[in-house]
């Protein structure tokens, strides 16, 4: 049996999301990495501006070489690997406001969500290159996934 992979295009996959979201605090910890909460909502928000288009970062040399070969890592059904590389341009090294952060990421899931397949950047994504938006979308899930999982929710 197939097993169906979590995409943020369904409704019941942004509520688990919005739920997960809110029980984040301004205390919550990370069980790995260097990001603090707020900073991993600024990440994750960045991370759906280029999902949405409205960042287009170019192509990494290395993601122009090897993305390709490896992209459907991406969209698979495997987690993410804890310290796994982060793109520079998704990297949040400054203070960030913990309820500012939350409120624009869940805007940005939200935004993403009703806009649907047809609002998807056509943009390659910056390692990975050409995605459909159903790839986005999933692959947007385990982002946040993995990130959520970092902080215990």
């Amino acid at each position: 049996m197939r097993n169906i992979q979590k995409n943020l295009y369904r409704a019941e996959v942004l509520k688990e999301v919005e739920e997960r979201i809110y029980l984040l605090t301004n205390e919550s910890k990370p069980q790995w990495g260097r990001m603090n909460v707020g900073q991993m909502l600024a990440h994750c928000a960045k991370a759906f501006d280029m999902a949405r288009g409205i960042e287009n970062p170019p192509r990494l040399l290395i993601g122009r070489m090897v993305g390709p070969f490896i992209k459907r890592i991406y969209y698979n059904n495997k987690p993410i690997a804890q310290n796994a590389p982060t793109a520079p341009t998704l990297k949040m090294t400054t203070r960030k406001n913990f309820e500012h952060e939350r409120a624009t990421l869940l805007e940005n899931i939200r935004v993403f969500h009703a806009g649907g397949p047809a609002q998807c950047t056509k943009w390659p994504h910056p390692f990975f290159g050409k995605l459909t938006p159903d790839q986005w979308s999933i692959g947007m899930y385990k982002h946040l996934d993995h990130h959520l999982q970092q902080f215990g929710v």
